[in-house]
């Protein structure tokens, strides 16, 4: 009894590998991590929260630019 799986079963699709590479970007870099409290007068460096959201979108379109070959090159 020999079944046959669908490939879109198999292979990942580009969202999900492109989910990955923003997972991994984030934890290596700290890039969503928030700012440390400081002691004394500083001025607000922190990014906002739309801001981060933004950002991390960015990213991931970038990433998945990257995974689909339409990335840029450096």
């Amino acid at each position: 009894m020999d079944q046959a799986f669908p490939i879109a079963s198999i292979a990942r699709r580009n969202e999900d590998i492109a989910l990955d590479l923003l997972k991994f970007v984030v934890t290596t870099t700290g890039a969503a991590r928030s700012a440390t409290a400081a002691t004394g007068f500083v001025a607000s460096s922190t990014p906002k929260s739309d801001d981060q959201i933004e950002h991390l979108l960015d990213l991931y379109s970038r990433c998945l630019k990257v995974i689909e070959g339409k990335g840029e090159t450096r």
